[in-house]
């Protein structure tokens, strides 16, 4: 079977990198953010760059945007027409234009409207990717929608637009990096094209997240982590995901946990997971471990000292191991688990896991991080 690697959206990084927004002069632009962002001062710093243009700003996109927020977007954009869609913000924001843009190519099947992703967020890689995840709120639910539709096609990676990001939001959100290389690379759809990208981003993770949380000002770890996260979109956008994140999705849905936090959390116990029945898994972490510099006398001490290396990581970063950390009961967790096991497997990440869990592994796993 063939397989395939795509040729968009169009990347540009770099402190000019905003510079590309000057050719949307006397256009129709839409943008797409929340509210800090503009209130904060970020969209007038991309409308400096066209100031010709016609603008509407949405700003009403929350953390894990609904299908009301869609709507809600399309309809203020509905009577301009616009040419262009900007989305600024993080992985919510990204997600939420995504879905802005379909459902307004739906009003105009001719009109076709030009996807920009500005991320403000070093973690979910949605510039580049055909992945959106839109929640179900009543339904306490997060489903990935996954289309090559929902593709930007163009990305700018401006560092400075990260530097505002507070010391843990850029911790989790770079673990979920790290979540997305790892889980790439051991995906049952890499190749070499995905690897290169995806061992490339675990290592600047391991790195350069370390010095971001030292010193979070630091532009070049910031710059560095910021094109890891586009890499890292792109290699599990040809890839795919895994049980990692089939579960995050679940857990961090109904409990109401950060997608990087939980997505950390979990990693080390995927790992064990994946390693104990797939040995293409073990020689894919094992590849993972060579990348961040970690040498043992055998294989499995090796994988050991990964699982070892990534619970320190957690601790560092004030991740906890397990939701009791996060002042999560295990009542509730008990209240929750058919459903959750469910979700985890009917998760579209899950199916290119390495290995196929059932219903009775996931069981086991959420009592592991539940404790």
């Amino acid at each position: 079977m063939a397989s395939y690697f795509f040729s968009i959206p169009d990347v540009y990084f770099g402190e000019d990198a905003i510079g590309t927004l000057r050719r949307l002069n006397h256009k129709k632009v839409a943008i797409v953010t929340d509210n800090f962002m503009a209130t904060s001062g970020k969209t007038r710093y991309l409308i400096n760059e066209m100031p010709q243009a016609s603008v509407s700003i949405f700003s009403d996109v929350t953390p894990d945007p609904s299908i009301d927020i869609l709507h809600a977007g399309a309809s203020q954009f509905k009577s301009m027409k616009p040419d262009a869609i900007i989305a600024l913000g993080g992985g919510s924001s990204l997600d939420a234009a995504k879905g802005i843009k379909v459902t307004l190519e739906e009003y105009y099947p001719q009109h076709a409207i030009e996807l920009i992703a500005i991320p403000t967020t070093s973690g979910s890689g949605s510039e580049v990717t055909s992945y959106a995840i839109i929640s179900d709120p009543d339904n306490g639910r997060k489903y990935p929608l996954i289309d090559d539709k929902l593709v930007p096609d163009c990305a700018i990676l401006d560092p400075h637009l990260v530097l505002s990001v507070p010391r843990q939001v850029a911790v989790d959100t770079g673990m979920d990096v790290l979540t997305h290389a790892i889980e790439a690379l051991v995906s049952d759809g890499a190749n070499d094209f995905s690897d290169a990208l995806a061992e490339k981003a675990i290592a600047l993770v391991w790195q350069h997240l370390p010095t971001v949380f030292d010193d979070d000002k630091n532009l070049d770890a910031r710059t560095h982590m910021h094109n890891a996260s586009c890499m890292a979109g792109m290699a599990f956008n040809s890839a795919g995901l895994g049980l990692v994140h089939g579960m995050a999705h679940a857990i961090g849905g109904m409990l109401h946990i950060p997608h990087g936090k939980i997505n950390a959390m979990l990693l080390p116990l995927i790992i064990e997971f994946n390693a104990a029945r797939s040995p293409g898994a073990v020689e894919r972490y094992l590849q993972c471990a060579a990348i961040m510099g970690i040498h043992a006398d055998t294989p499995q001490q090796t994988l050991n000292d990964l699982v070892a290396g990534l619970h320190a990581m957690n601790r560092h970063f004030g991740i906890p191991a397990t939701l009791a950390g996060l002042s999560v009961t295990m009542q509730t967790v008990e209240s929750f688990r058919p459903a959750l096991i469910a979700a985890a497997l009917a998760d579209g990440c899950t199916a290119s896991n390495p290995c196929k869990p059932t219903a009775v592994d996931i069981d086991r796993l959420l009592t592991r991080i539940a404790r």
